[in-house]
């Protein structure tokens, strides 16, 4: 594609007013968006891109309708064309939600809809191999939630169902999408801070555990639930694939989880090896109240970058009392509000534009082997050495 062809998600987003892009990350071109056609195929972006593509949003939960007011409203060449949710209310509240979108019964009669060209599977994670093979046999292409499946095996069939339908499969770190990470990858590339040698990341979540996350065999714990993105963090900015974990957790905030599921955890530590020779750091935490905290430290071996903060925006309270008081990031919703409308941009995009993802099956893969290795760790009490991800 030329170069003039292209801007980055990030440039599109500033321009619509919604983020300040700077520096590097203004020049990263880690998601192309075509706004020129080329062999006579629609652009997206594309005055003659008249038609919607009509996305299909199955499961209507929170992560679901980020995506579906995005594609509905922001997302230029999309619209939410059907819904679904195995909660009768909660899906009906989301066709409400979302005029001119059919509400459907299940995920087969979404599947059947002709309008539908595309899906976000939002879904418990239990559910994503069946829907995403049987989206690909419908030929839909796939956006998939993090965590992408309850293990490699499921992982390896959604992938191998979408080559075989040629369709797009993405799957939802939207994090790798941010303005903060993008600038931070590309001060990386560009040797700013030398090798990486450690990453450091943390996600502590404010709310506490959903009852079915109780069950490991279900949810495979916060390891899934929360530190996938974390995992994709280390991976992305390491430059290289997990070689050896060794993870420690326990139940801090959830005794009503105790009796009825004892291998539960509220609060994961996970350190690891790279096959770069990197080191690498993972907390997560569910419950702890105090703020929505995502940060990452990327240590080279000539400097530091770090990215994230509590600090919700630049307003700062000097009271009477003689104290200080600052507004904190309250949630993940708030916080990557920019970066989850870039990824359903680049989802779009890829599709329109005949090419893989940004972020493939292969990404989605390599951060589930690490949390099976990781819930293994715990269970054994001991280090755990992966495969490289096939």
């Amino acid at each position: 594609m030329p170069r003039d062809a292209a801007v980055t998600a990030a440039t599109l987003l500033e321009r619509s007013g919604r983020i300040r892009a700077s520096g590097p990350a203004k020049m990263y071109n880690i998601f192309a968006v075509s706004i020129i056609g080329s062999g006579g195929r629609p652009a997206y972006g594309s005055a003659m891109a008249s038609t919607p593509l009509g996305i299909g949003i199955i499961g209507s939960g929170r992560a679901g309708m980020i995506h579906a007011r995005n594609f509905n409203r922001l997302v230029p060449g999309a619209r939410v064309a059907a819904v679904t949710d195995p909660v009768i209310e909660t899906r009906v509240a989301a066709g409400r939600g979302l005029p001119g979108a059919a509400v459907h019964p299940d995920v087969d009669s979404l599947l059947d809809d002709p309008a539908v060209r595309a899906v976000v599977i939002a879904a418990p994670t239990a559910r994503h191999r069946d829907i995403a093979v049987a989206a690909a046999e419908a030929g839909k292409h796939i956006f998939c939630e993090k965590p992408m499946a309850m293990n490699p095996a499921e992982c390896r069939a959604m992938i191998d169902a979408a080559a075989r339908a040629a369709v797009v499969l993405q799957i939802g770190f939207m994090r790798r999408f941010d303005a903060g990470f993008l600038d931070a990858r590309a001060r990386v590339e560009a040797g700013e801070i030398g090798a990486v040698v450690l990453v450091r990341s943390c996600t502590h979540g404010p709310t506490y555990p959903k009852p079915w996350m109780f069950d490991l065999r279900q949810s495979n714990g916060p390891l899934a639930e929360v530190c996938s993105h974390d995992i994709d963090t280390l991976r992305w900015f390491t430059g290289g694939e997990f070689t050896e974990v060794h993870a420690f957790a326990g139940n801090y905030r959830t005794p009503e989880a105790r009796a009825t599921y004892p291998d539960f955890y509220d609060q994961v530590l996970l350190s690891a090896r790279f096959d770069t020779g990197a080191q690498g750091s993972i907390t997560g935490a569910q419950g702890v109240q105090y703020a929505y905290d995502s940060r990452v430290e990327i240590l080279g071996t000539h400097g530091l970058i770090t990215i994230g903060s509590l600090q919700a925006g630049h307003t700062v309270i000097c009271t009477r009392d003689k104290e200080l008081r600052q507004p904190a990031v309250v949630s993940w919703t708030q916080l990557y509000r920019d970066a989850y409308l870039a990824e359903d941009i680049e989802f779009i995009a890829a599709i329109n534009e005949g090419r893989a993802a940004r972020v493939t099956g292969h990404d989605g893969l390599a951060a589930v082997a690490v949390v099976n290795a990781g819930n293994r760790s715990i269970t054994e009490r001991r280090p755990v050495a992966l495969d490289p991800p096939t």
